[in-house]
């Protein structure tokens, strides 16, 4: 990976923001054209295959690759939590 430049984290887990420069060559595939990503850059990004990422052009032509992370509602996570508190409540009276 040809790093170009990298910022400092806050220490403690608090924030981490790493930036990583690198240049690819857009190659023929089929009859399109696209990048190949290796998987060190999947790795940083964590990203693997199959995932969707948001394209956008910016002025200049810069191109952004955003991964699309699924987002959970409080209603959809109170709703898995209570279907698992049901599937699992055998366990849990055993284990308190």
């Amino acid at each position: 990976m040809d790093e170009r430049n990298a910022c400092s984290r806050v220490d403690g887990g608090v924030h981490k923001t790493w930036f990583y420069g690198m240049t690819k060559t857009i190659t023929k595939i089929g009859n399109s054209q696209g990048l190949m990503l290796d998987a060190a850059l999947m790795d940083l990004a964590r990203l693997k295959v199959g995932d969707q990422v948001s394209i956008s052009v910016h002025e200049g032509g810069s191109i952004v690759l955003t991964p699309v992370r699924p987002v959970i509602t409080p209603a959809k996570a109170a709703a898995t939590a209570k279907r698992l508190i049901k599937k699992n409540a055998a366990l849990f009276r055993r284990l308190s």
